[in-house]
């Protein structure tokens, strides 16, 4: 009896004396870069040139067949996403307004619609100029931007942040439809899945209908062979069915397991059988839960804990319209190659859609979900926290059936600034949103979710008394490393938990040639720079190179080396962390990906490249881990499992002269149960260098390896390199196989360099004299074979040669 009719066709967007076609789900930006109005606000500084969009009020209109049905008396507009600030007429009537881009609304429209013909606008009043407005009126707050997202319900970082552009969009973001219906619909439906002691599974669907019957009314619901069936009596609108489904396969992240999805189907019929509604969704049968003991941070699956290797995630584009399945299912599944398995939602960004949780269900990624607060102090006033609730409650329950979600954060660093930021003085007693993440929000995840933990911010220590970034206990973010001091000063720390460290690099050379027109390209010409948005990022990234690694002496050099000091910083950490292992229980790297073309922490670059930091989480977070980590007592091997199996074998170690002549060397039995790590001591001959410019140390076991050099590379007396490679065409591109005769350090293949469609499959191996790797990159175009094997696609750290030019 229901059905629903998308409105998507024929809209107009109007505004600062422009009109264009529209394209809904869609934004007012993609709308204008259609039409040709403005330029792509990626590319060189054009975003500088579009400040006036989010100044403008924008309105748009459609218009559409109505024919009435007696039968289906009950007509909404159905909104999924409006952004933001709106109010919606029918045929000239006022039908309602919104205020929140993180929430949906429905309006009746029965008694709006005519025969024939009906007109349907959204008129969008300036979110910058509301935010601005609200400020003014509740009194300034403190903000890390000079900008008053935390004025609205609005995604923050689009009003820029020190990784995006500031491009302040409206529009009709999320579908938007007609749904008519009689008798009842399905309004909310809330599943509860939790596991029994025995193992057995249960599933409580709390269940709330709309009527527009006094008649009975029958909910069915049915998953894995089991069904149950209730009856809603007249005035009766709630019911908790209960399904109990004896031992179900568990989901697990992709670490510990499988990732069976059970479909459950809920259905409301008339008690002659007719149809209303129905509800359709995939569960896991999982236990999640957080051992906070003795100030832990600890994910527990299952009964498993969790070494959580994790990533920060920010929406996939500035303009969120544009983010598909097909894009998140390649961003996802990037995560997974490079064996993470948390993915951590952060909070200036968004809910994100359906697809992205459905995606992370079928990887076997677990969620830590940030509400949608960063960096700044938000007012609790009205109608502010009325908006809070009402998103919040809409989304706990959206996001209910799915078992890659396993905990909900309060918000991103607005504890910690208020503690630490100088905002005290600022606030005096003015409200900052403590009582959202200490009351409020709480007390909905334990109402509509009691199956998830809350945690009240990112980093938070678990109690008032303790600083909330007190490494000893709950989460920690780490950015003293990049702002202040050197990345070997990662190893300082000691947290349980990390959720957010980071050390930044330049996106792939393909990636900044697509979006950057300065000729000649340098780090500091126009373009470069306006696509560098942290304070002092050059600057930073430049220290990061003179701790460590040759001067570089033209642009490649420098774009080559600034990519190999992130993989290097990232490395040092996420082993450092591992290696602590069970006191340090997390490890998430700020951050997966960019939301345009920009220097900046990501892994994988705003057109969907990978960084050779990618390759080195690859490497970081595999299964297995071996690493020498320095002790109170001299360099140690630390052998990591985080597998399903034990790891039994031996490790080598062996001390060698650059030019591989082993001078010490030691085997160590290694017998290493699952979700477990030890420490081996070296000895002296091992752990001492006789000159540790020229030496190196190498531990392995089996195919796992760790390279220690007691020196930094600038003072390392690293040979010329010298290799012969050879060439091998397949179909869909080369093989480069490479055989060192020298010490070869991070050799990488940069493919990009000669076809911006061009994947290598590995980067940064550091080959011993005499050692092969092959490099296998996949390409549609035809290239000299010579092209391959040269600077500036086939580089190394030693082929910067103090003093000595680049070859042509």
């Amino acid at each position: 009896m229901g059905s629903y009719r998308a409105l998507h066709d024929g809209w107009t967007l109007t505004g600062a004396g422009h009109s264009v076609d529209a394209s809904v789900p869609g934004c007012v930006h993609t709308d204008l870069l259609a039409a040709g109005v403005i330029d792509d606000p990626y590319l060189d500084d054009n975003e500088l040139r579009q400040e006036w969009i989010g100044r403008t009020d924008w309105v748009y209109e459609t218009t559409f067949d109505w024919r009435p049905d007696p039968l289906v008396p009950r007509a909404d507009l159905v909104c999924d996403g409006l952004d933001t600030i709106a109010v919606l007429t029918l045929n000239g009537t006022e039908i309602g307004r919104t205020a929140n881009m993180h929430r949906g609304y429905r309006f009746d429209v029965a008694d709006r619609l005519v025969p024939g013909e009906n007109t349907l606008r959204v008129a969008f009043t300036s979110a910058r100029n509301h935010a601005e407005a609200e400020r003014d009126r509740l009194g300034d707050r403190p903000n890390a931007y000079p900008e008053p997202f935390n004025f609205i319900r609005k995604m923050a970082c689009s009003f820029g942040w020190d990784w995006g552009p500031t491009l302040i969009t409206a529009g009709i973001w999320r579908p938007i439809g007609l749904h008519t219906w009689a008798g009842g619909r399905l309004a909310r439906v809330r599943p509860l899945v939790t596991l029994t002691e025995d193992g057995d599974g249960r599933i409580e669907l709390h269940v709330d209908v709309e009527r527009a019957s006094a008649d009975p009314l029958v909910l069915t619901a049915a998953v894995a062979g089991v069904r149950v069936e209730h009856t809603l009596q007249p005035g009766e609108g709630t019911a908790v069915l209960v399904l109990d489904v004896p031992a179900p396969a568990r989901w697990w992240p992709h670490s510990l397991g499988d990732q069976p999805l059970h479909p459950v189907d809920v259905a409301l019929t008339t008690t002659g059988g007719t149809s209303l509604d129905e509800w359709h969704r995939r569960v896991g049968f999982r236990d999640a839960c957080l051992d906070t003991t003795d100030g832990a941070f600890t994910l527990v699956v299952n009964d498993v804990p969790v070494f959580a290797r994790g990533v920060n995630w920010i929406p996939d584009d500035a303009l969120v319209t544009r983010i598909t399945r097909t894009r998140l299912a390649e961003r996802l599944g990037q995560a997974v190659e490079a064996n993470v398995d948390t993915i951590r939602v952060w909070g200036g960004g968004l809910y994100e859609s359906d697809e992205f949780y459905e995606l992370c269900n079928e990887l076997g990624l677990l969620v830590l979900q940030d509400f949608p607060f960063a960096c700044a102090a938000y007012p609790e006033e009205e109608p502010h926290a009325s908006e809070v609730a009402a998103e919040a409650r809409e989304n706990v329950v959206r996001l209910a059936p799915h078992p890659s979600l396993v905990a909900w954060t309060g918000n991103n660093e607005n504890i910690w600034g208020w503690h630490d930021w100088d905002w005290q003085p600022a606030l005096g007693d003015r409200t900052w949103g403590a009582g959202y993440y200490f009351d409020l929000l709480p007390g909905i995840v334990a109402e509509l979710d009691p199956t998830r933990p809350y945690w009240p911010g990112s980093p938070w220590s678990g109690d008032h008394d303790t600083h909330p970034n007190e490494p000893s206990r709950g989460t920690m973010h780490i950015w003293d490393v990049w702002n202040r001091v050197d990345y070997s000063h990662y190893r300082d720390h000691r947290p349980r938990f990390v959720a957010e460290f980071g050390f930044q690099a330049p996106p792939a050379y393909a990636t900044l040639r697509r979006a950057i027109s300065d000729d000649p390209l340098t780090p500091e010409s126009p373009g470069l720079a306006h696509h560098q948005k942290a304070a002092d990022g050059n600057v930073k990234l430049r220290r990061g190179l003179d701790d460590h690694l040759p001067a570089p002496r033209d642009f490649d050099d420098w774009h080559f080396l600034t990519q190999v000091n992130q993989a290097r910083a990232i490395t040092l950490g996420v082993e450092h962390f591992r290696s602590l292992r069970p006191y340090c229980m997390g490890s998430v790297v700020w951050q997966l990906n960019d939301c345009w073309p920009v220097t900046s922490w990501s892994a994988i670059d705003g057109d969907g490249r990978r960084k050779p930091l990618w390759y080195a989480l690859r490497r970081a977070y595999a299964d297995r881990l071996l690493t020498v980590q320095p002790r109170e007592h001299g360099p140690a091997v630390v052998a990591v499992n985080d597998g399903r199996t034990p790891w039994t074998g031996e490790i080598e170690v062996t001390r060698r002269a650059l030019d591989g002549t082993i001078l010490a060397e030691a085997v160590f039995p290694l017998d290493l149960p699952a979700h477990a790590a030890t420490t081996v001591p070296l000895p002296p001959d091992l752990a001492t260098p006789g000159d540790p410019s020229a030496e190196i140390v190498v531990a392995s076991a089996g195919d796992t390896r760790s390279l220690w050099f007691p020196a930094e590379d600038k003072e390392i007396n690293f040979p010329v390199p010298r290799y012969d490679a050879e060439v091998t065409a397949f179909d869909g591109g080369y093989d480069v196989t490479v055989t060192a005769r020298t010490l070869l350090r991070d050799l990488t293949l940069l493919a990009d360099r000669l076809d911006p469609g061009a994947v290598a499959d590995r980067a940064l191996v550091t080959l011993l004299p005499g050692e092969t790797t092959t490099f296998r990159v996949r390409t549609d175009a035809t290239r000299d074979a010579d092209a391959l094997t040269a600077r500036p696609v086939l580089r190394c750290v030693n082929d910067v040669r103090p003093g000595k030019a680049p070859a042509p």
